[in-house]
């Protein structure tokens, strides 16, 4: 399996990896000029050392690549990973890589997150950010159609600019942002994804987000089974 659909329109799909489990376990055994040709219960035993003790280097050496479509709400989530992305060993470049569609150059028909009415979440009673309880159907009847209504007057006034003759750079302003949906490149390192699955795995995580890294976590465990357990223990 190499794709999942996410909320209503989205999706993950796996483009492509490198390295698997024993990869990990060469890069760790180079420093003594050792090399495993099949994984075995002591290189298992070495890829939990690893984890444990946080010599994360090694993970650093098999790599993932996804296509994302999500809500941008999502998507600004998720770039936070790829700006603070210096691992803690060592300092210099990211070796994370992030392409984004962009509405300066595209105008495709847009398309937006609309929660459904038994979606939309209220404010957490102790708490400055995430959200509560599901909000009652009927309230969720109103939100869902008045946000409906505000997309389509903004996506009417984008479509009129584009025919004024109005770059598509700035004809996009029209457009509500937070819902609309973006779709982006992203690669890493399994220590870079299993950071982010940590985090956005979390019950507090916004649901929306974890929703994502539910699919992330779907695609990338089977071709790293040992080295995800252990990162991201046993979520």
């Amino acid at each position: 399996m190499s794709f999942i659909k996410v909320l209503d329109q989205g999706y993950v799909r796996l483009v492509n990896h490198m390295g698997s489990d024993l990869s990990i376990v060469n890069a760790a055994r180079v420093s003594y000029a050792k090399e495993s040709h099949e994984l075995s219960e002591k290189d298992m035993k070495l890829i939990q050392f690893l984890a444990r003790e946080g010599h994360t280097s090694p993970f650093r050496h098999v790599v993932l690549q996804y296509e994302i479509y999500a809500p941008l709400m999502v998507a600004r989530q998720w770039w936070k990973y790829v700006i603070g992305s210096s691992h803690a060993e060592g300092t210099g470049d990211s070796m994370e890589a992030w392409n984004e569609s962009s509405r300066r150059y595209i105008t495709e028909e847009p398309a937006f997150y609309i929660p459904g009415s038994e979606e939309w979440r209220s404010k957490p009673e102790n708490s400055k950010q995430g959200s509560g309880e599901v909000l009652g159907n009927e309230l969720g009847e109103k939100l869902s159609s008045e946000l409906l209504q505000y997309i389509d007057l903004g996506v009417q006034k984008y479509e009129e600019a584009i025919q004024n003759g109005v770059c598509a750079e700035q004809a996009r302003l029209f457009l509500p942002a937070y819902g609309m949906y973006v779709r982006w490149y992203w690669t890493a390192s399994l220590q870079s994804v299993c950071h982010f699955l940590n985090q956005r795995l979390e019950h507090d995580a916004q649901k929306e987000i974890q929703d994502y890294a539910k699919a992330i976590l779907e695609l990338s465990k089977p071709l790293y089974p040992v080295s995800v357990d252990e990162l991201i223990g046993k979520k």
